[in-house]
């Protein structure tokens, strides 16, 4: 008695199929997984087992041999409860064998009830590649897997329910697709910022070109409260970039009934003390780290200079390539990692150096040492570097309110408008992922902008990459202006959020 039925994993965030193969014969009672099954794939069978004997239904005192195939690619989770349950009852002649445009996941309880699984979304994505048309999974999970088209998303709560359906006694009806739309999420508003016109203004390039930004100021200026309202002003996400915010997080197990789908851009801050590991992402069995949980949107590094120079450094290759490769022992995996890096940091340790109060006692060696803990290779990846200076007694005392982050959003969605525009289908959906030959395309200057660029490269001592992404931003704030070409004064913007010097020199 033989019996294959259609399941899926997950590598990286990527679905592929496995083919469940159940084998019942004669000899001995033995109950055996094969196919490099985990720890967690192993202990399904008793899952398996106490679920089909309090379903009602009889369990097979005979030799059970289940393959996972590939049998050469490593299994991992608690996915294939359900699957294999179903393999051994249509073996044992319990139920007909679904056909192979039938897929099942799960994880079961030993009740028969299902529980949800990580991961869905990739695996549903991978069932409509394959040609699935009916996709069986947990009822929790059934609202993130029907965002796959093409797809029948079949909401099961128990086992029971679900032999119904098999047998047709009792049909389930399929999950309807969601309705996506962007969350109407109670975000900080920029309206409450009192003063910093430059900083919001650099904010709002940022946003607009998608440009990795820096703010260096006193404690208490308004670094971090400025930098959490960036997600009130990001552009909306498109839905492909929705599809790949919530792969990624459904792998990493965040996702839930609730919010199936990740429908605005995340705003990832983790700690100084994250480990390189949990930035990046790795593990045993390689998981999306925080660089990849950010992608299509913010991640903010708040004390920047206390962060290990390791895990700095892992940042250096993601933010050119867009995505950080993961090697390890159970194999090598690729996230996409396309974020906007938004950092915050003191002048000094003390955090007063500059201040016109002169608190600091900081030497400029100090002050030096301190900075030097940001590598300039890491460095020259930031395209606006901006002081926030502290704020006067007359500016906080202002009952005025400040432009909202509404307003400011329209100007970012009508300059993300633009760009897409431009771009088309070439990849780059924003003015920081151009390439050399839009940079040479979309970034042309008059000889008035040349002679400024020259002078600019000349006295900074500016690097190759630090005159591509001036030019980029000089096109974000072109764009923002409703401007087709790069106008000198667009390009002076751009050029002066490069020239603050964070080295001290001696006095």
């Amino acid at each position: 008695m033989f019996a294959t039925i259609t399941s899926f994993g997950v590598s990286g965030i990527g679905g592929y199929p496995v083919s469940v193969e159940v084998n019942i014969s004669n000899g001995l009672p033995s109950f055996d997984i094969v196919g490099l099954p985990d720890a967690a794939v192993k202990e399904s069978r008793e899952r398996v087992r106490a679920a089909i004997k309090n379903t009602g239904f009889r369990f097979p005192v005979s030799r059970i041999t289940v393959n996972l195939a590939p049998a050469d690619k490593k299994k991992a989770g608690t996915v294939y409860d359900l699957p294999v349950l179903v393999g051994i009852l249509a073996a044992a002649g319990e139920i007909r064998t679904p056909g192979a445009d039938c897929a099942f996941l799960g994880e079961l309880s030993l009740t028969g009830e299902l529980r949800p699984v990580s991961g869905a979304l990739p695996m549903a994505i991978a069932a409509e590649r394959a040609g699935v048309k009916s996709l069986f999974v947990p009822a929790e999970n059934a609202p993130e897997a029907a965002f796959a088209e093409n797809v029948e998303v079949y909401a099961v709560e128990t086992v029971a329910q679900l032999i119904r359906h098999l047998r047709g006694e009792e049909a389930i009806s399929p999950a309807p697709v969601p309705d996506v739309h962007a969350e109407e999420l109670p975000l900080p508003d920029f309206a409450d910022v009192k003063g910093q016109e430059n900083v919001k203004r650099a904010l709002e390039i940022a946003a607009a070109g998608g440009h990795n930004i820096l703010l260096i100021g006193p404690p208490g200026a308004g670094k971090s409260m400025m930098a959490k309202r960036l997600p009130g002003i990001l552009p909306d996400m498109s839905r492909e970039e929705m599809i790949q915010c919530t792969e990624i997080w459904s792998v990493a197990g965040l996702t839930s009934r609730s919010h199936p789908i990740i429908s605005t851009r995340p705003f990832r801050s983790p700690h100084h003390t994250v480990s390189a590991t949990a930035l990046a992402g790795g593990g045993t069995f390689p998981r999306p780290g925080e660089i990849s949980l950010a992608h299509n949107a913010v991640l903010f590094l708040d004390e920047l200079p206390e962060f290990r120079a390791d895990v700095l450094e892992v940042l250096r290759q993601p933010m050119e390539d867009g995505q950080v490769t993961v090697s390890r022992v159970a194999g090598t995996v690729t996230f996409p990692a396309r974020f906007m890096l938004a950092c915050a940091m003191n002048p000094c340790k003390c955090g007063w150096y500059g201040h016109p109060s002169g608190r600091c006692r900081c030497t400029p060696q100090e002050v030096r040492r301190y900075h030097s803990r940001i590598s300039g290779p890491l460095l020259d990846r930031i395209d606006l570097i901006v002081e926030v200076p502290a704020l006067e007694y007359d500016e906080l005392r202002r009952r005025t309110p400040a432009e909202s982050s509404k307003a400011i959003k329209e100007r970012v969605n009508a300059a993300r408008n633009i760009q897409r525009q431009r771009f088309g289908d070439d990849g780059a959906m924003s003015n920081a992922r151009m390439d050399s030959k839009a940079l040479r395309r979309f970034c042309a200057l008059s000889a008035e902008g040349e002679e400024l660029m020259r002078g600019a490269f000349e006295s900074m001592g500016l690097s190759a990459r630090s005159y591509d992404r001036i030019l980029r931003v000089a096109r974000t704030i072109a764009d923002l202006a409703g401007s087709g070409e790069i106008m000198p004064e667009h390009l002076a913007e751009a050029i002066q959020y490069r020239s603050f010097e964070l080295n001290p020199v001696d006095s």
